[in-house]
């Protein structure tokens, strides 16, 4: 099981987390684009940015699915890996959940050894459950069941944490705090990327990320900020 989870950011932002990303996969073969985080139910747009997100990225090119009977009909294992963007949490969760999407993931990572990169709710997913990014999704599609695929040492996760405004961060913070008593969360800024592989998590980036745990908040410093295979 690999996994690479940014915390939202784009082009030069992530670039090592990209690099990592073409060190692991098979060349020969096609990315995996599931964009159901995006609002725009027709995902206009999508694979045209992605395309150019990606350009660097040693690939046969990108199959974008449009629907969850789409997805479930693929064979994961015929594609270099999985990329999962970015959007409202909730209805990605809630996209796979239904239609049994989110089990196919589950037994394709571990079994499979699968790797999947993920990018803000994309990457929120992967964690133990949404409360997290409470203050920053609504849950228009009425999610009752938030538990996410828990393969972050049982921790949730928020992205864009400190890549906003001030006052956007204030308030994540505060409800962070008040969370972490009853779990505890990482928080990554759109520069930071989560390595996982087998269980053993890492951090590469270019800023601090941070540990809520027990009401109290930790500044984490990345010392190495380059993981290539």
């Amino acid at each position: 099981m690999k996994l690479v989870l940014n915390g939202g950011g784009t082009d030069k932002q992530v670039e090592d987390a990209r690099a990592l990303l073409n060190s692991l996969i098979d060349h020969n073969k096609k990315i995996l684009y599931i964009p159901f985080a995006w609002p725009d139910s027709t995902y206009s747009g999508c694979l045209e940015f992605m395309t150019g997100e990606l350009s660097d990225i040693d690939k046969q090119g990108i199959d974008m699915v449009r629907t969850t009977d789409e997805l479930m009909n693929k064979n994961f294992n015929d594609y270099a890996c999985i990329y999962i963007g970015g959007g409202n949490t909730y209805k990605l969760l809630n996209d796979l959940k239904v239609s049994g999407a989110f089990d196919k993931i589950r037994k394709y990572l571990i079994d499979d050894d699968g790797i999947v990169y993920g990018g803000s709710a994309g990457a929120i997913i992967f964690g133990k459950d949404l409360d997290s990014c409470n203050t920053d999704d609504e849950n228009e599609v009425g999610l009752t069941d938030n538990t996410g695929f828990n393969l972050i040492n049982g921790y949730s996760l928020l992205c864009h944490y400190t890549s906003r405004e001030p006052e956007r961060t204030e308030l994540s913070k505060n409800y962070l705090l008040e969370l972490s008593k009853k779990k505890p969360i990482y928080a990554i800024p759109e520069e930071d990327t989560i390595y996982v592989e087998d269980g053993k998590v890492e951090f590469i980036g270019t800023r601090p990320y941070y540990e809520f745990n027990n009401g109290e908040i930790i500044t984490k410093e990345i010392r190495n900020n380059k993981i290539l295979k």
